[in-house]
């Protein structure tokens, strides 16, 4: 009786389909708008290229409004967008030493043919200027829609992680 109940579930469960996908993509067509945007991100923040901050101001769209939350403030527009991205590497980014960016998690839902939402978290460890070790991270959710052939932010928030308590 049980290996009998256990053959019909065994059947059953193998006629189950994968959880669909939305707007009637197929799988294997969400996989590669999620391994798209993965690449544009992971390209944009690799900091081994020249040209770091126009690296990842290339993830947003040339002119339209951009929302961007981060750090207790949101900017609405790509200039403002695009000062704050230069703020942080000609202040912070470039007094790195050795830093390398690590994609801790990076999860990326296909809301259609033309729009996903990406939620990931981070670090980059490196050492001051002074040699001491230093890593800073957090959290980022970043609304993408295509653009022709390229995929863009338009909405994004960033959480930075917390201070490390002082030392005692």
């Amino acid at each position: 009786m049980i290996a009998g109940a256990l053959a019909v579930l065994a059947a059953l469960s193998a006629c189950s389909s994968p959880p669909s996908e939305p707007w009637g993509l197929t799988h294997a067509q969400a996989e590669a708008i999620r391994k798209d945007i993965r690449d544009e991100v992971t390209r944009a923040y690799d900091l081994s290229r020249p040209h770091i901050a126009r690296n990842m101001l290339s993830l947003y769209p040339d002119s339209g409004r951009i929302i961007s939350a981060a750090g207790g403030k949101i900017v609405t527009t790509r200039d403002s967008l695009a000062a704050g991205i230069h703020y942080f590497w000609d202040n912070v980014g470039r007094y790195m030493q050795k830093p390398t960016w690590i994609w801790k998690q990076m999860i990326i839902d296909v809301l259609s043919p033309d729009a996903a939402v990406m939620t990931a978290t981070y670090h980059v460890p490196h050492h001051t200027p002074t040699g001491q070790p230093h890593d800073i991270g957090g959290a980022w959710t970043a609304v993408f829609v295509r653009q022709g052939a390229r995929w863009v932010i338009i909405q994004e928030h960033l959480s930075d992680l917390p201070a490390p308590p002082p030392a005692k």
